[in-house]
Order: structure tokens, then sequence, then C-alpha cells
């Protein structure tokens, strides 16, 4: 496969490229990035083929526009990259790690049950659009897969017809975090949503592609989606009491945070079960997934049904100096 790079790096972006697909890696994820770098050295170093330091600080300049994880995203194939032209024995700029790290981890919102039911019922009474004839019916399945699964919006986004076998009720996750797949089963209700989902959308695109499809062929992206639910948000008045504003990517941490709550109210063994959360979720070690869970005052106590009134006597009482 060869791909349209002009610049003076063409030969080995295209080189770089092929050698992450031959040992097993799509990077189809980090092209556009490559693409972009590949452009602005076409307008601003068309006859270079030495990857300096310049080009790179030209490269990694944040845009205003950008967090930090977007901007990190952008810079880390940039930095693979001169990795890949020093390893064959060329000289090249590498971009320094402390200009890529991760941005600090904000606290995510756990949304209650009937937060969930509530974004729900607003989603499946979106009005059908003439121009946009697939979203009132690809939000409302795609939103709940992300709870119900705790998949990565991208996961879902991505995800073809050939991904989805609803007679196994098996999702067939490619390419993920990582680099890696998985497959992600799915329960009996969340199955048969989607087989009525199936039927509504295989009237509107019989021979589609993607499983989530947008109204021209596409997959539905994040932005779609997002829009959609900042809609619903305002309109249901959700906003976090202190830090950042719900989003769609906490319904990821909702998933894994209600599912150590119903496996504490159901007795069992949480040691056990963690690392099939984690494998489930597409984490490559439980560290990553202990981020995920988090204990929220009133909806820890509702799902759980542990009742911490009962061991209050078991706290000292604190007594203070005059």
């Amino acid at each position: 496969m060869t791909y349209d790079f002009k610049s003076g790096f063409k030969e080995q972006l295209c080189d770089f490229v092929r050698q992450k697909k031959a040992v097993g890696i799509s990077y189809e994820s980090n092209i556009s990035y490559l693409m972009r770098f590949d452009k602005m050295c076409f307008n601003h170093y068309p006859h270079t083929s030495n990857l300096t330091k310049e080009i790179c600080d030209m490269f990694a300049t944040k845009k205003d526009t950008e967090n930090g994880n977007a901007f990190r995203n952008r810079i880390s194939p940039i930095r693979e990259f001169a990795k890949f032209i020093i390893a064959r024995g060329e000289n090249a700029y590498v971009i320094p790690m402390d200009l890529v790290k991760k941005s600090p981890r904000n606290c995510p919102y756990i949304y209650s049950k009937d937060e969930i039911s509530a974004i729900w019922n607003e989603f499946d009474n979106l009005e059908p659009i003439a121009y946009l004839p697939a979203r009132h019916i690809v939000l409302p399945a795609m939103i709940r897969l992300l709870y119900c699964c705790g998949l990565r919006p991208v996961e879902a986004a991505r995800l073809t017809a050939e991904d989805v076998d609803l007679s196994r009720g098996r999702l067939f996750i490619r390419e993920s975090k990582g680099h890696k797949d998985r497959i992600v089963m799915t329960a009996d209700d969340v199955t048969g949503y989607l087989l009525d989902y199936e039927k509504k959308i295989s009237a509107l695109f019989p021979n589609r592609k993607w499983f989530f499809p947008n109204s021209h062929g596409g997959f539905c992206d994040y932005n779609s989606l997002n829009y959609g639910f900042l809609q619903i948000r305002r309109k249901l008045g959700l906003y976090a009491v202190s830090g950042k504003n719900p989003v769609i990517y906490d319904f990821r941490h909702t998933y894994a945070t209600h599912k150590l709550y119903e496996w504490m109210r159901d007795g069992a063994d949480l040691y056990a079960m963690l690392p099939y959360l984690s494998a489930y979720m597409g984490h490559a070690q439980l560290s990553d997934t202990y981020y995920y869970i988090h204990l929220v005052p009133g909806q820890y106590e509702a799902i759980s049904g542990l009742d911490f009134s009962r061991y209050e006597e078991l706290l000292p009482e604190v007594c203070y100096a005059d």
C-alpha cells in the first residue's frame, strides 16, 4: 500500500508505515498525523530529507485549540518516526519526551442509574431529520453500547458490520489502544437491543460497511455523538458540582465503577474478578483498570447494598480540644 506523501521525507514515511504493518500494527489512526507532518514539510522544507530540530519544533508548536492529550497524540508519531530513522543509521532529532507527557488526569463524572436512564430516554426521543436519516436510530444505540460494554467512543464508532456477531453477542474490537484487538461479549438484553437496531438500520443502509453509519456512508464519529449528547446534557441540567462537566468518555468510567459495585452487592471475589474486567476493557495491566473505579457517595451504597452506618461504631470518637 502506498500513501500520498509529497515531502522530502516521503520515502522514509512510507517505509516507516510499512514496518509498522509488517509487525502487525495497523497504524491507520496515526496516518493523518503523518500526513499533516508531511504537508508542513512540503510547504516549508520541500527539499529537506534530514529531520532537524527546526522542523520538529515547527510541528511541535501547540495550537490554542489543542488540549494536552490532543497535542501528545499529534506529536508522538513523529517521535516514533525519528527513532525509526535513527535505527536505520541516519541522523534525526527526537522530540523530547517531556514535551509529550500526559496531561494530569481529570476526575471523571460518574453517572447515576437515574441519570443514565434519563439520557437514554432523551436519545430515544430524538426527532428524525430528513437530511440525517440515520441519526435518531444510530445515536441511541451507540450511547447505550458505551455504558453497557464500557467501550471507548472510538471503538464503538469504528465497528464495522462484520465486527458485530449478534448471533453470539460478540463484538470484535480492532486495533484499539496499544494496537491490540480484543473480543467483547454483550449481555443478552444488549444483544436483543442491537438485533432490533440492526433491523431498523438495515432498512436504511442494507449493504453498509459500518455498524454505526452516518448519513453519508462513513462511520458515525465522536463529534456527531458528542453534539447530540451536549444538547441532552444541557437539557437535563447535568453539570459537575466542581471540576469538569460530564463528557461521553465518562460512560466508560461509570461502567467500570458500577460493575464493581454490583460485584460487591453479589458477594463476588473482587481479586478474582478484576482481571476479567481489565481484559474486557482492553487494559494492559490492572493499574489501568483501577483508574476507572471510583467510590461515589450515594451510588456506592445504593448499588453495592452496603450500609455504612453499621460500621460507625468501629470508628473512634474524635475529641476536639478547647
